[in-house]
């Protein structure tokens, strides 16, 4: 049985000021010149302003006009006012539909273009992540706050450099155009300098200078620095980030946190001293998702944040893009509808040289 799709509902809603057309006139035949439903023909030129284009909104006006006059003869208004004044009413109502749908589509056609324009800044500031990197495959997950927004205040980048595989993920505090352009320093500075530093410290350095010349007053950016050689190990960098989740082979769940704690980029004025880096063992087989605090703030209806670290276990196909959209999906059942907050996570997994390598997930 072939089954048909339902009208949408731009659809339907087409057809409400023919409807309403109608209506009017078999209530305005039925009830008689006494009852004044006239007037109300011009509805139809109404509702269509509101959905239609300007040229269709100008037909239904003219049918309207025609059905105002040809109502007006049936029912002997012409003979007073009734019928003139009802004929005034459909064109005045039909010319201000047809100014509201010119405004309308030009409305629609700048939206248009501050989308496209989006997601043109979407592909220069949050370039898609590598399949692979070295012995990683890498997958990315964002999800912006703002409606309709593609990009926001969270940031995120992986580079194959000659010193191994460097990964950032960061937050900036705020959100709208003023995080997007911080967002957009901090990711320039890391790609350059992730191919020029020698060390995670240096590249950090790098990044808190730039941060420092482009934010003014408290303002910073929480991120997570990682690099992943030759030698079965991770290297983290914390500025006051969230700590990444590493899943083992055995199933098992790290939560890497650094020995001591240190401020934001952009706060180094205060005069604390940087952070250190520290290594942690990260062995093919493993993975490695690096996140936003978007992702761990979430709450559900009853505001319970989301455990993250205890959904881990839906990270087990065997695709990494696959694996990140079934976190997101529960990520957004979680919160029963869209984020509060941007929420961006970045999964590593370590595949290393050997095809019968595999990565374990919890049970």
């Amino acid at each position: 049985m072939i089954m048909r799709k339902p009208p949408s509902s731009a659809t339907v809603l087409s057809w409400v000021p023919v409807c309403v057309m109608a209506m009017v006139c078999v209530v305005d035949v039925v009830a008689g010149p006494s009852v004044g439903f006239l007037p109300l023909v011009s509805l139809g030129p109404a509702f269509s302003g509101l959905v239609g284009g300007w040229r269709r909104t100008a037909v239904i006006g003219a049918v309207a006009l025609v059905l105002c006059v040809g109502l007006g003869l049936y029912d002997g208004l012409f003979e007073e006012r009734r019928g003139f004044t009802a004929m005034a009413s459909v064109a005045g109502v039909t010319g201000v539909g047809v100014a509201a749908a010119v405004m309308r589509s030009r409305r629609e056609a700048e939206l248009a273009s501050v989308r496209s324009i989006a997601e043109v800044a979407q592909r220069v500031l949050l370039r898609p992540v590598p399949r692979t990197a070295g012995p990683l495959q890498a997958a990315v997950s964002y999800t912006s706050a703002v409606a309709e927004a593609r990009i926001g205040g969270d940031l995120y980048e992986v580079v194959a450099s000659p010193y191994g595989v460097r990964v950032i993920v960061g937050d900036v505090q705020g959100k709208g155009l003023a995080a997007v352009e911080t967002a957009a320093v901090v990711l320039g500075a890391f790609r350059e300098a992730a191919y020029d530093e020698t060390d995670l410290v240096g590249l950090g350095e790098r990044l808190e200078r730039s941060v420092e010349r482009e934010l003014e007053g408290e303002k910073f950016v929480t991120a997570v620095l990682a690099e992943v050689g030759a030698d079965h190990e991770v290297v983290l960098l914390n500025y006051g980030h969230p700590a990444p989740v590493l899943v083992r082979r055995d199933g098992t769940v790290d939560l890497p946190q650094p020995l001591a704690y240190a401020l934001p980029l952009g706060l180094s004025a205060h005069g604390a001293e940087g952070p250190k880096p520290f290594r942690v063992p990260f062995a093919p087989g493993e993975q490695l998702l690096l996140y936003t605090d978007g992702v761990t703030e979430a709450r559900d209806e009853h505001r319970r944040f989301y455990p993250l670290a205890e959904r881990v276990y839906l990270l087990k196909d065997r695709d990494a893009h696959r694996a990140l959209d079934t976190l997101r999906e529960d990520l957004v059942r979680h919160t029963a509808g869209p984020p509060h907050d941007d929420a961006a996570m970045l999964l590593l997994r370590y595949h290393g040289h050997d095809e019968g390598e595999h990565t374990a997930v919890p049970a």
